[in-house]
C-alpha cells in the first residue's frame, strides 16, 4: 500500500508571518545612562554621549529607543538619536522591543500583497514564531479574508479553521 501525503498534495497555501517580517534583530537602546543621575537631560552632556556612541552596532537592527527611568525626555532627544540611526538601523521606534516589533508589523503589512492568496485556502502559520507579535495575526487577517476562500491557523497538518468565505447567494 502506497503512503500518500495528503498535506503535500492539498491546495493549502501557507502564510508564514515570521518569514514575512524577516530576520532583523530588535535592540533596545536605553537613554537613562546618558542622563544626569539617570533623570535629567543636560543638553551638552547628552550631545557628547550621543557623539561618542558607536552607532555602527545597530546596522540592520530594529532599534527601540527607551528610557528605563521616569525621566522626562524631550522629543528633540529622541529625534537626535533617530538622525544617528538613519541609514543604519532597519527602523527606529520610541518604546520597548515589543513596540518596535509591532511598529515593524504595521509597516510591513501596510505594503502586504494579498494577491497570492486569492481564492486559496490559507493556513496562517503560528507555531514556533516567537518573534511575531500576537497583534500581527489579527492585523493580517482582514487582508487575507478579503481575497482567500478559507483561512486557518496553525500548521497544514494540524490547523484550526477560522473563517470561510460565505457561499454566493443566487437569486
Amino acid at each position: 500500500m502506497e503512503i500518500v501525503n495528503r498535506v503535500a498534495e492539498s491546495d493549502l497555501t501557507v502564510l508564514d508571518l515570521a518569514a514575512l517580517l524577516g530576520d532583523a534583530p530588535v535592540a533596545e537602546l536605553d537613554l537613562a545612562p546618558w542622563l544626569h543621575r539617570g533623570l535629567v537631560l543636560r543638553e551638552k552632556d547628552f550631545r557628547a554621549a550621543v557623539a561618542a556612541y558607536d552607532w555602527a552596532q545597530h546596522v540592520g537592527q530594529h532599534v527601540a529607543l527607551t528610557c528605563s527611568t521616569d525621566a522626562l525626555v524631550p522629543p528633540w532627544a529622541w529625534m537626535l538619536i533617530a538622525t544617528k540611526l538613519d541609514g543604519l538601523a532597519a527602523s527606529v521606534t520610541v518604546g520597548d522591543a515589543d513596540d518596535a516589533r509591532r511598529a515593524h508589523v504595521a509597516r510591513t503589512l501596510a505594503t502586504f500583497d494579498a494577491a497570492p492568496y486569492r481564492d486559496r485556502i490559507v493556513v496562517v502559520k503560528g507555531c514556533g514564531a516567537d518573534k511575531v507579535p500576537t497583534s500581527a495575526y489579527a492585523e493580517v487577517l482582514p487582508r487575507v479574508m478579503a481575497v482567500a476562500k478559507k483561512v486557518m491557523y496553525g500548521e497544514p497538518c494540524s490547523s484550526v479553521p477560522l473563517w470561510r468565505r460565505p457561499a454566493a447567494v443566487v437569486s
